[in-house]
């Protein structure tokens, strides 16, 4: 955001998603408090860090039946995972999804009545949402063209923190958006106690692929800068990234293949039950702020 080079170094991580080489060092800068991965990839090498097994690059539309079990599940998953709607409570308009993946979140706002569009750097992600019959484009948000219209709506979950040049991605969103219209993101939340607690073994860290690393602080003064207005920031009721990063904890302390690693590793994508017993304890720690992820809805400035 314009401040000089004069960080302090936190400490040091590398890839515990895929286990790929390197180690990557966490600095605050001391002026603005933003914290970065510094060394990090490139833009043409940051690809290496992206195997196709990377997780969201699996997310698609997938047909189910109608029933009260899978039903239950949808609304339950959707109260845990925000403590709100994902989105401002706006008419359906225009809408543009930032990495949007196989194109599931399209998908459903589509259903809902907005016309949507998507950027997506993976191909073969990208190639799914098109399937489905939206218009996505190839390729990274920086090299994106501009637009035919300008959206009521853009989204970002968990993007910002992916990318290299992240104001200028911003106010590129701000001038493809309409006067008064609304930007929707999420981002983890370095500020969160996880955060402190641990640290390089924080599952939301993700180095190398998270440049950035935002606490509410950072990413409205980012937003701001950017020609942003915050209206509202909302704490997730999710503590994925607290259990994942107990597992982290517990390779580390030696014991990577004992039940509870693995249980506690894969409790994102395992028995939605874990998730129904731990809400309690989600619920109080959003109240607080100090679950590791958040959406900021914002609104551009005339």
């Amino acid at each position: 955001m314009g401040c000089e080079s004069n960080d302090d170094l936190l400490f040091v991580g590398y890839d515990r998603l895929h286990q790929l080489p390197g180690q990557f060092s966490v600095v605050r800068c001391k002026m603005c408090g933003l914290m970065r991965t510094n060394p990090r990839p490139t833009r043409e090498t940051i690809g290496y860090y992206y195997p196709d097994e990377y997780g969201p690059f699996q997310a698609g539309v997938q047909p189910q039946k109608p029933n009260l079990s899978s039903l239950w599940k949808k609304v339950f998953h959707s109260v845990i995972k925000y403590n709100f709607e994902p989105v401002p409570p706006i008419p359906p308009g225009h809408l543009l999804e930032v990495g949007c993946a196989g194109g599931r979140f399209m998908h459903a706002m589509a259903q809902q009545g907005w016309q949507v569009a998507g950027i997506e750097p993976d191909s073969k992600s990208a190639e799914r949402a098109r399937e489905l019959g939206y218009s996505v484009y190839t390729g990274t948000l920086e090299d994106a063209p501009e637009p035919p219209l300008q959206y009521d709506l853009v989204v970002g979950w968990m993007v910002v923190e992916h990318l290299h040049a992240p104001v200028a991605s911003l106010r590129k969103l701000h001038e493809w958006t309409k006067p008064g219209g609304w930007l929707a993101i999420s981002v983890p939340n370095a500020a969160s106690l996880e955060f402190r607690i641990f640290k390089d073994a924080w599952f939301a860290l993700q180095v190398p692929t998270h440049i950035s690393h935002f606490t509410p602080r950072t990413i409205t003064q980012m937003l701001q800068y950017s020609g942003w207005n915050v209206e509202r920031i909302l704490h997730h009721r999710n503590v994925c990234n607290l259990a994942i990063s107990l597992g982290y904890k517990m390779q580390d302390w030696g014991y990577p293949n004992s039940r509870l690693t693995q249980a506690l590793l894969h409790f994102e994508t395992g028995s939605w039950r874990k998730q129904q017993i731990a809400y309690p304890l989600a619920f109080l720690m959003s109240l607080f702020g100090q679950t590791g992820r958040m959406s900021i809805w914002a609104r551009k400035t005339q």
